[in-house]
C-alpha cells in the first residue's frame, strides 16, 4: 500500500480523487480517512482540506442513507492528525479522540435512526432470557429504551473510535514509509501515557459519573489501552523477539476480554514505571 501512498501524494488532485473514490465505496471510508488523515499529517490542515472535503462529502452522502461511521471516522482522523502532526504526541491525539467521540456518542449522533422500540421488541419475542432480563430492568425502574440507545450508541461510537486510531495508524506508517523510514516504529514503540495525561482521563471519568455523561466512561479507556498496547510492541521490539509473538497476542486481545484488561493494566503501569526506559537500560 506504501505505492498507493506514495502515487496519492505526487499530486493534490490524486489525493482527492482517491479519497473521493474509496469514501463511496461501501467498506472502503477507512481508506478515505487514511488519505485524509495522511495528508493533514504531511502538509497541514489547510492545505489538507481539499482532501478531507472530497472524503467528507460521500461519506455524508453515507450519512444521510443511515450510515453515520464513513464521516464520523474522517472527522475523527483529521482531529487526531491535526493534534499529532501539532503536538507530536500520540497520547494527546488519542485523548482528543476519545472525548471527541464520547461527544458524539453523548448528544447522540450514533443513536439509531427512528426508535430502539422496534428493536426491544424484537430482542423480547427471539429470546426468552432477553425478555426477562428486559422485563426484571423495567421494574427497577429502568428505562430500557434509553439504555438500548446508549448501548447500540456506545458500541458505535467505539467501532468508530478504534476505526479512526486504525486509519490514523495506517496514515502515520505512510507518512514515516515515505519521509522517514522507520520512525513510525520508533515512534509508536514509545508511545506512553503521561501522569498528567492519565489524571485527565481520570478527571473526565469522574465528572462524566457525577454529571450523568456516560459515554466518557465508556470509551476515555481507549487511549490507555492503546498505550498498553504499544507497550507490548515496544518490549518485544527491544528483547528482538519473534513477530509470532505479536500475532499471538492480537488474537488473544480481539478473543478474550481478561487480555483487554490485562493491557490496560500494562499501559497503567507503564504511564508511572516508564517500562522500555528500565528494559533499555537494564540491556
Amino acid at each position: 500500500m506504501l505505492a498507493l501512498a506514495r502515487w496519492l501524494m505526487q499530486a493534490t488532485p490524486y489525493a482527492v480523487g482517491g479519497a473521493a473514490l474509496a469514501s463511496l465505496i461501501p467498506w472502503l471510508f477507512w481508506l478515505g480517512a487514511a488519505i485524509a488523515g495522511l495528508v493533514t499529517l504531511r502538509k497541514g490542515f489547510a492545505p489538507a482540506l481539499p482532501v478531507i472535503i472530497a472524503a467528507a462529502l460521500p461519506a455524508g452522502w453515507w450519512w444521510m442513507q443511515g450510515d453515520v461511521i464513513p464521516l464520523a471516522s474522517v472527522l475523527l482522523v483529521t482531529l487526531m492528525a491535526v493534534v499529532l502532526r501539532e503536538r507530536m504526541r500520540w497520547s494527546e491525539a488519542l485523548i482528543a479522540g476519545a472525548i471527541a467521540a464520547a461527544v458524539m456518542v453523548q448528544i447522540g449522533i450514533f443513536t439509531p435512526p427512528g426508535s430502539t422500540e422496534a428493536m426491544l421488541t424484537q430482542l423480547r419475542e427471539s429470546s426468552q432470557e432477553v425478555n426477562s432480563v428486559l422485563s426484571e430492568l423495567s421494574q427497577q425502574g429502568y428505562d430500557t429504551q434509553t439504555l438500548a440507545e446508549l448501548v447500540v450508541g456506545g458500541v458505535t461510537g467505539l467501532v468508530v473510535l478504534i476505526a479512526a486510531t486504525v486509519c490514523l495508524v495506517l496514515a502515520r506508517s505512510w507518512q514515516a514509509g515515505l519521509y522517514n523510514p522507520g520512525g513510525f516504529r520508533e515512534e509508536f514503540h514509545a508511545l506512553r501515557l503521561a501522569p498528567k495525561e492519565l489524571a485527565v482521563l481520570a478527571v473526565v471519568g469522574v465528572v462524566s459519573v457525577l454529571f450523568g455523561l456516560p459515554a466518557f466512561s465508556m470509551l476515555i479507556w481507549v487511549p490507555l489501552l492503546v498505550a498498553g498496547i504499544a507497550l507490548v510492541h515496544g518490549v518485544i521490539g527491544l528483547k528482538g523477539m519473534n513477530g509470532l509473538w505479536l500475532v499471538a497476542f492480537y488474537i488473544l486481545l480481539i478473543t478474550t476480554w481478561p487480555t483487554i484488561l490485562i493491557v490496560l493494566l500494562l499501559g497503567l503501569i507503564d504511564t508511572f514505571a516508564n517500562v522500555r526506559a528500565r528494559l533499555a537500560r537494564s540491556n
